[in-house]
């Protein structure tokens, strides 16, 4: 099969998935009982062998796997959390980082609440193109999204990773985004960066709707932050 047979192949597949998205959306936007307050979308994008499909199925149904394929065009989930007193549901892309994918994965940009940008430590070119991703969201992104880093494979040893944490510092420094070190092996602080993203998008809807006269009653807060409850459910990948 040539290349441009495989590349219609992942786009009809691709359209295939949002399709099926976009018709359990407009049943759930019309149903007399939803089971959530928030819908949000986020998008997580990288370099390919970061760790992406690893954070998720990590975050979706707390399992790893070492034996994990590159992510073909994209892949979606859902899971629900409750932030203070508001359930949120939270509907994740996950997309090839491959280069020869990005004119399917960028049109999944549009529309983004939030997007997880995630390097590898232990891979130096996956750091130094944080600001490449960074680029592609501002070109292909129809709104502002709340942005925020991933620094996965934390459970390596540090005379293994190729950056550290004064790098990461500095990242955080230069690109004004919060990073958090994450491990998809063990589980470290994962949810915990899923769950700070989703804080982040809160107040800023939150912000939106003041801005327009009305707001949301925010998430508790506790020492200074806002404190998650736990997940309440995970719904079924597609």
């Amino acid at each position: 099969m040539s290349f441009s047979e495989q590349n219609n192949n992942i786009k009809n597949n691709t359209i295939s998935i949002e399709n099926t998205y976009n018709n359990n959306n407009n049943h759930e936007k019309y149903s007399l009982s939803k089971q959530y307050d928030d819908l949000f979308k986020l998008v997580i994008i990288g370099d390919s062998g970061v760790g992406k499909s690893c954070l998720l199925l990590r975050f979706a149904d707390d399992t790893f796997t070492e034996n994990f394929y590159s992510t073909i065009g994209v892949d979606f989930r859902f899971k629900c959390l409750e932030i203070g007193d508001r359930k949120c549901k939270l509907q994740i892309w996950d997309t090839a980082g491959q280069e020869r994918f990005k004119t399917v994965t960028s049109a999944y940009y549009r529309g983004a609440d939030g997007i997880i940008i995630v390097f590898d430590q232990t891979d130096r070119d996956s750091y130094n193109n944080v600001h490449n991703w960074i680029e592609d969201i501002s070109r292909y992104s129809t709104d502002d999204p709340v942005k925020i880093i991933f620094a996965n494979k934390d459970d390596i040893s540090q005379e293994k990773k190729s950056v550290d944490n004064e790098d990461i510092i500095e990242l955080e420094k230069r690109t004004g985004l919060e990073i958090i070190k994450t491990s998809a092996k063990t589980g470290e602080k994962v949810t915990y960066a899923f769950e700070k993203l989703t804080q982040k998008l809160l107040l800023e809807r939150n912000n939106r709707k003041m801005s327009r006269g009305y707001s949301l009653e925010p998430p508790v807060p506790v020492e200074g932050r806002f404190a998650p409850k736990k997940s309440c459910f995970s719904c079924i990948d597609l």
